[in-house]
């Protein structure tokens, strides 16, 4: 009963079911602007600097680190340098932890949000955003078994 109404949270908070390659990196379908704690969705043709970042199959993250100054809007160029399908999403520690857990439990879980981008093996996708707070961060692939593998880095927002 106790997933039945996660599920059903997850729903009427606006989540969809989207792990799969299909709908990741629509760029047609209109982005939500939601103030995240770690910042919000940054339009394509606002980024100030582009960060490459990639990801390989030893479930690491290249850089492992990124700090950014609050105000800037990051295009972030993630490369998929692995065999196996791999993701990078923004957000504090507790809520990848969080969200780390469920796709451990529901690991055909879909869903698109505009701080993860999915990545098919051997590709490479963008993800637009801004932050607009301050803080410490993180980023993770949440696929089940990366995180728990150690596939994260840290991310730093300064003034």
């Amino acid at each position: 009963m106790k997933v039945f109404w996660l599920i059903c949270s997850l729903l009427t908070a606006g989540a969809a079911w989207a792990h799969g390659e299909a709908a990741h990196g629509d760029k047609s379908k209109p982005v939500v602007m939601e103030q995240k704690p770690w910042g919000i969705a940054a339009a394509p043709d606002s980024v100030m600097r582009t960060i490459e970042v990639t990801m390989d199959d030893r479930m690491r993250f290249s850089p492992e680190a990124i700090a950014v100054r609050a105000g800037e809007q990051i295009r972030f160029r993630v490369h998929n340098t692995g065999k196996i399908q791999h993701e990078m999403v923004l957000g504090s520690r507790e809520e990848l932890i969080a969200h780390a857990k469920l796709m451990q439990r529901f690991p055909n879980m879909e869903h698109e949000e505009p701080y993860m981008v999915h990545v098919a093996p051997g590709a490479s996708a963008e993800m637009y955003w801004t932050f607009n707070r301050s803080g410490s961060f993180e980023f993770a692939c949440l696929l089940p078994g990366h995180f728990e593998a150690g596939m994260t880095g840290s991310l730093v927002v300064g003034n």
